[in-house]
């Protein structure tokens, strides 16, 4: 039986692109049947599949080079107790600019992902000041509006462009060159990793906590358990508990192995300074090299 991951979807989106380098990489190393691409509707549906068991893996942006965090994937996760990152990827992403009309200046509306619309915000306010952004569930997705006129465009990756069928205005549209975004593999915890990462890739440790009271100094203690230890946090940010106004969970990213005696002793004593700790797994990094466009 094949492996199932899900994504954002529908085909061409660029959660889709990192689920194919997975799936290649995974069918090189394991000599398995291809794996099934299951597209969903939005992030929080895709790792729900999972977690339900409809989908043994999926795929899912985490951080952008540019626009930073995708917080729908931070608090899904937390939601969901049953998943372990097993993998990390980062793609390249270069946006293009979709429309059936190459006069910039009848652009009246340019649809596409919050992420991709903020990616692109300042070659937007340089170039098409007149259009209106609107927000929509996926890159591909926004090609629907492209209309015939030419008044309406849509920001999407090349790949999804030819899989419609659609013409390129600008190619190379984001507001930096080397963009680019990272995405967790995901699984339902106690399975099996389908891989392992190539020897000497970069292992992370990702984890969530909330505190235990709101009061000053609470979170230092948590980061002198780190401090301590010289473990080095990549990333720490705060997400609403959404229990009441003022209540956080903090995400952190270290760059250490879980199954270190050192690391080990550090959630040991991080227990006792939180109120929830959940840790989502070691995983590698690996670096997709350029734009994936099979």
């Amino acid at each position: 039986m094949s492996l199932s991951i899900a994504h954002l979807g529908p085909a061409g989106t660029y959660a889709e692109q990192a689920a194919i380098a997975y799936a290649d990489w995974y069918t090189q190393l394991t000599q398995q049947p291809t794996p099934i691409l299951c597209p969903c509707p939005s992030i929080a549906q895709a790792l729900q599949s999972t977690a339900s068991g409809d989908t043994k893996l999926s795929v899912s942006p985490v951080e952008n080079s540019i626009e930073g965090s995708v917080s729908i994937t931070l608090d899904t996760l937390w939601q969901l107790d049953s998943l372990q990152i097993r993998q990390a990827l980062v793609l390249p992403i270069e946006h293009i600019l979709v429309a059936k009309s190459q006069q910039l200046q009848s652009i009246q509306a340019v649809y596409s992902h919050p992420q991709a619309l903020g990616q692109c915000q300042t070659w937007l306010q340089k170039t098409l000041p007149q259009a209106t952004l609107v927000p929509v569930s996926s890159t591909t997705d926004a090609l629907n509006y492209v209309d015939e006129e030419g008044s309406i465009a849509a920001i999407a990756s090349e790949r999804a462009a030819q899989l419609y069928q659609l013409p390129i205005a600008q190619r190379s549209i984001q507001d930096h060159p080397d963009n680019c975004t990272r995405f967790w593999i995901v699984s339902q915890k106690g399975t099996p990793n389908p891989i392992s990462a190539p020897e000497g890739s970069p292992v992370y440790t990702s984890l969530a906590f909330s505190l235990p009271a709101n009061v000053p100094g609470a979170l230092l203690q948590p980061l002198k358990i780190f401090n301590d230890r010289h473990i080095n946090l990549s990333r720490i940010e705060s997400r609403p508990s959404k229990r009441s106004l003022g209540e956080y969970v903090f995400f952190v990213d270290a760059e250490a192995d879980l199954h270190t005696s050192f690391f080990q002793s550090a959630l040991d004593e991080l227990t006792s300074h939180t109120e929830v700790l959940k840790v989502f797994g070691s995983y590698p990094l690996v670096q997709v090299a350029g734009t994936y466009e099979s």
